[in-house]
């Protein structure tokens, strides 16, 4: 028999067991900031379940099963014929299928239908970022298939289903559908309208044959495609079923699987086509502005996953310092720890706070919102993505030698970090969009000066930011070189405005001084040390 060496004293227990939803107090706040109040109970306990449910030891373990056991290509079966099939771990469909169930692809036609999957979203990122990625593009190909009616009817009620068939068969025999997108290609990336995929017209109005090939293409089993390819009346935007009405295969040919980084439970693929059929979308030539809405939608949910892994990452942290001793006392006691807390838990809040205001947006669909919704999105899409990596990173750091191993959790959250800056358009795609709505769009820029200016008087450390930033807009000489700055600079006083009116004093007091006063560091962990720090550690705790 073994003798005992040591006795295991000293190690934090696991962040399991809570309810995501209502131990995150910025975000619970925001639902109902922006929540009618008749609706109140019903979001609420419909939040708190999906929380629980995050929560558990149960879900989260299918989470760690579905990132360690990435999809598999199978182009062939056994005989030898084609069938371009991937397969997934079991716990990827369990949690696919919870997130269909909980609603995050079924917001367009609920009450405040934007607002609560937006906050379910963000708890359910919390789980298993990967499966976020089918979940988003179902929800945001609603709106570019309403520019055809007759495609909206037929394939918005298997959208926005709450039901998840996993089987290849056509889609009129199916409960609930998924979509995915193919834009770009390898020759043009970004650059859509360089595309090279044809798009041949059939005897059939409005059916085409497609040649030609997606570099990315994620979530490869969903049942339709929204893709770009070049008819005759130039660039336009197709819907390829992945199963024809007779049940027969279309033409989806995948190459290979790409080898990412992080986000490995989802599968992205590289697809030819040849001989593909295709329904247009919308009027030949106008694919862009067809897609437009779809990526648009897109984005704001790469704002809401990066706020959903800022806020696990900073639980993580707070967690384990709130349980670990070294030097004599609680890690989160200590002045410098609680400081590299408190400055990663106000980034984290006001992530979540941006994200949210402009998911109340969507619901509010005046002409106002929409005009906000135009410079706003792509500001926090490059702003809030670009600051997930290196939260990720210092909350590793919290746990010190543990926040790197695979154990912890914390490697999977900071290999997912870059993704949402990076796709969807990366950063200077998202300046330059910023710039667009600048100089093409000015009810835009009214929109947000009306937004940001409800907080003015209130700090004037905001007012000052306010101030320069008209300023700097005043001076357009350069300005594509200064569209980072700017997209920077218009999204940290949003989040200032916002913090400012909603978020607890010290929250704002502490956003304000770092982030917008330049008393604050380039690292985290340099917030002016006469602020109340203690207090917003102890409100990004999570209680379990």
């Amino acid at each position: 028999m073994a003798g005992s060496t040591h006795s295991v004293n000293n190690q934090v227990p696991p962040l399991v067991g809570y309810d995501v939803f209502s131990a995150d107090r910025a975000l619970s706040a925001a639902v109902e900031r922006h929540l009618d109040p008749g609706l109140r109970d019903e979001v609420l306990g419909e939040l708190s379940a999906l929380g629980r449910t995050s929560g558990s030891a149960q879900v989260q373990e299918w989470g760690a099963q579905a990132n360690e056991n990435p999809p598999r290509l199978r182009t062939h079966d056994r005989y030898g014929h084609r069938i371009d099939e991937v397969e997934f771990h079991p716990s990827w469909h369990r949690l696919l299928g919870k997130g269909v169930s909980a609603g995050l692809t079924a917001a367009w036609d609920r009450p405040a239908g934007h607002l609560r999957r937006a906050a379910a979203f963000l708890v359910w990122t919390q789980v298993e970022a990967g499966n976020g990625c089918p979940l988003s593009m179902t929800h945001a190909a609603v709106p570019a298939l309403r520019t055809d009616p007759e495609l909206a009817a037929e394939w918005e009620p298997r959208l926005t289903s709450m039901v998840y068939d996993r089987e290849l068969r056509p889609a009129h025999l199916k409960a609930g559908a998924l979509f995915g997108m193919g834009m770009t290609e390898k020759q043009g990336g970004s650059d859509v309208r360089a595309n090279t995929t044809s798009a041949r017209p059939l005897a059939e109005d409005g059916t085409y044959e497609l040649t030609g090939h997606k570099w990315f293409c994620s979530a490869p089993m969903s049942d339709g495609f929204l893709v770009l390819a070049q008819a005759p009346g130039g660039l336009t935007c197709f819907l390829v079923p992945r199963v024809l009405a007779d049940g027969t295969r279309n033409v989806f040919r995948l190459q290979r699987l790409k080898d990412k980084l992080g986000n490995r439970s989802n599968a992205s693929a590289e697809v030819e086509f040849d001989g593909t059929w295709a329904r247009r979308v919308g009027e030949e030539g106008r694919g862009v502005r067809t897609i437009i809405e779809m990526v648009a939608a897109t984005r704001l949910d790469c704002v809401l996953g990066s706020a959903g892994l800022m806020r696990q990452a900073v639980a993580q942290a707070v967690h384990h310092c709130a349980y670990r001793e070294a030097f004599g006392g609680k890690l989160v006691d200590k002045p410098l720890m609680r400081n590299v807390l408190a400055d990663l838990a106000i980034e984290s809040e006001a992530a979540t706070t941006l994200a949210l205001r402009l998911a109340a947006a969507y619901d509010d669909g005046g002409e106002q919102e929409r005009a906000l919704l135009r410079i706003a999105v792509p500001a926090a899409k490059y702003w809030v993505t670009k600051r997930c990596a290196p939260v990720a990173v210092e909350a590793a750091e919290c746990l010190g030698g543990n926040g790197y191993v695979e154990e912890s959790g914390l490697p999977r959250l900071v290999r997912e970090s870059p993704l949402n800056s990076i796709w969807e358009g990366a950063g200077n795609v998202q300046a330059l969009d910023v710039l667009r709505a600048l100089q093409r769009e000015p009810g835009a820029f009214d929109a947000y000066l009306r937004e940001v200016g409800q907080a003015r008087g209130a700090d004037h450390r905001l007012d000052g930011a306010i101030k320069n930033l008209l300023t700097e807009l005043a001076d357009l000489e350069g300005v594509e070189g200064r569209a980072r700055r700017l997209a920077e600079r218009l999204a940290l006083v949003l989040q200032g405005s916002l913090l400012v009116r909603f978020a607890p004093p010290e929250v704002a007091d502490a956003f304000c001084a770092a982030r917008l006063g330049g008393d604050g560091g380039a690292a985290f962990g340099t917030l002016p040390h006469r602020l109340d720090l203690a207090s917003v550690v102890e409100g990004a705790r999570p209680v379990i």
